[in-house]
C-alpha cells in the first residue's frame, strides 16, 4: 500500500508524550516518552508536571519517531494531533507542536478525539475496522460504550451508547492499589497481584447491574462504590489487627471490575446485533479483562479484537491511525486556530 496516507500523529493527553507514524494501516514508529515515574511520588498525574515533561520531550520524540521509521518530517502526507479530551495544559503543548509542524512543513493538520483514536489504533493490527462495531474503552479517565459505524465520526459514525457515572475503571484501579500498598499506576500491579490470589475471596458488588439500575443505566458504569467497599473491608481487617491479604483483594476487585465491564459490553452488542467487540484504552491491556472477554463472547457468537497492550496505553500511533483514516477517507482538515478542548464529546471526532 505505498499510495496510503503517511501520517505523523501527536499525543500528550495525559503523561505521556507519544509519536507514531503509520502509512494507512502500517505502523512504522511509535515513540512514547512517558514521565509516570515523575507522578508516582504524588500517587497520581500532576497536570503541570505533565505540561512540562511534554515540552522537554515533545522535539526528541519527533526525532525518534521520524528516524525509526525512516523518513523526514517533509516526507509526511498530514499531521494528526489529540484535541481532546485530556489535561488542558498537556493538550496544548500537543496542539502546539502539530500546528507548527503543519506550518513549518505545509501540511494538512487534523486534531482528532482522544477516545476514537483509541478505536482507530486496533487497525494497525487487525486491519479495516468491522462497521457497525461496539467499542469499549476503559482508561484511567473513561469507560465508554460506543457505536461505531465511522470511526472518523462522519453523519454520527461513532454514538455512545454508556459512559461512567463517577470514578472510571482505571481510576478505580488507582485508587485501589494505592489502598493496597501497591504503585501507581496501579493497573499493572493489580493485575499481577491477582494472578497469586482468589477471585472470589471477597464477593465485592457490581455497580448498576441491579434490576432497578439497568432500567436508568444499562450501559453505564460506576466504580465508585466498589473503591468503597473495598476500602471498608480493607479498614475492618486492619481494625481487627488481621493481615490484609493483598494478592486476594487485588484479585477478588479486579474480578468485579471486569465482570461489569464485559457483561456490560456484550449486552450493548447483543442488543445491537452486532458481532464485534473493539476494547481499547489502558485498561484493555488487563490480562483478566482480556480472557474475560473472549471466553464470554465466544459463547454469544461475538468476535473480540484487543490491541496488543503497547497500543491500549495513550501513543502517537493510535492519533497517526486515526489521522490516516482521516485522510483516506477524504475529511477536510481542521483550521490551523484548531483548539485543545479537555471536554470534548466522543461525538465530535474531527475538530
Amino acid at each position: 500500500m505505498t499510495d496510503a496516507p503517511l501520517v505523523l500523529g501527536i499525543e500528550t493527553s495525559c503523561d505521556e508524550t507519544g509519536v507514531g507514524i503509520v502509512r494507512g494501516h502500517e505502523l512504522l514508529a511509535d515513540a512514547v516518552a512517558s514521565s509516570v515515574d515523575e507522578h508516582a511520588r504524588f500517587g497520581g498525574v500532576v497536570p503541570e508536571v505533565a505540561s512540562r515533561a511534554h515540552l522537554e520531550a515533545m522535539v526528541p520524540t519527533i526525532e525518534r519517531a521520524c528516524e525509526t521509521a525512516g523518513i523526514r518530517p517533509s516526507d509526511v502526507d498530514a499531521i494528526a494531533v489529540t484535541s481532546g479530551p485530556g489535561l488542558a495544559g498537556a493538550l496544548l503543548v500537543g496542539v502546539a507542536a502539530a500546528k507548527a509542524l503543519a506550518i513549518g512543513l505545509d501540511k494538512p493538520l487534523y486534531g482528532v478525539n482522544h477516545l476514537a483514536a483509541h478505536v482507530a489504533v486496533d487497525q494497525l493490527e487487525h486491519g479495516a475496522l468491522p462497521e457497525p462495531c461496539v467499542a469499549m474503552l476503559v482508561s484511567g479517565g473513561h469507560s465508554s460504550l460506543l457505536r461505531v459505524t465511522d470511526v472518523t465520526g462522519a453523519d454520527g459514525g461513532v454514538d455512545p451508547m454508556g459512559a461512567t457515572i463517577d470514578d472510571a475503571a482505571g481510576e478505580a484501579f488507582d485508587k485501589v492499589a494505592r489502598l493496597l500498598g501497591l504503585p501507581f499506576p496501579g493497573g499493572p500491579h493489580i493485575d499481577r497481584a491477582a494472578r497469586e490470589g482468589s477471585s472470589v475471596y471477597v464477593d465485592f458488588p457490581r455497580g448498576l447491574t441491579s434490576r432497578r439500575d439497568l432500567e436508568r443505566h444499562r450501559f453505564d458504569f460506576s466504580f465508585s462504590g466498589l473503591k468503597t467497599a473495598v476500602a471498608r473491608w480493607v479498614e475492618a481487617r486492619e481494625r481487627s489487627g488481621e493481615p490484609v491479604p493483598v494478592a486476594d483483594v487485588a484479585a477478588s476487585f479486579q474480578e468485579a471490575v471486569c465482570d461489569v465491564l464485559v457483561r456490560k459490553a456484550l449486552d450493548a452488542a447483543s442488543s445491537e446485533g452486532i458481532e464485534d467487540l473493539l476494547i481499547g484504552g489502558g485498561v484493555a491491556a488487563n490480562s483478566r479483562l482480556r480472557h474475560l472477554a473472549e471466553e464470554r463472547a465466544a459463547k454469544l457468537g461475538i468476535r473480540v479484537r484487543v490491541p496488543r497492550p503497547g497500543l491500549c496505553t495513550d501513543n502517537g500511533a493510535m492519533v497517526a491511525a486515526l489521522g490516516a483514516e482521516m485522510v483516506a477517507r477524504g475529511r477536510t482538515p481542521s483550521p490551523l486556530d484548531l483548539p485543545a478542548d479537555s471536554s470534548l464529546p466522543v461525538t465530535e471526532v474531527l475538530v
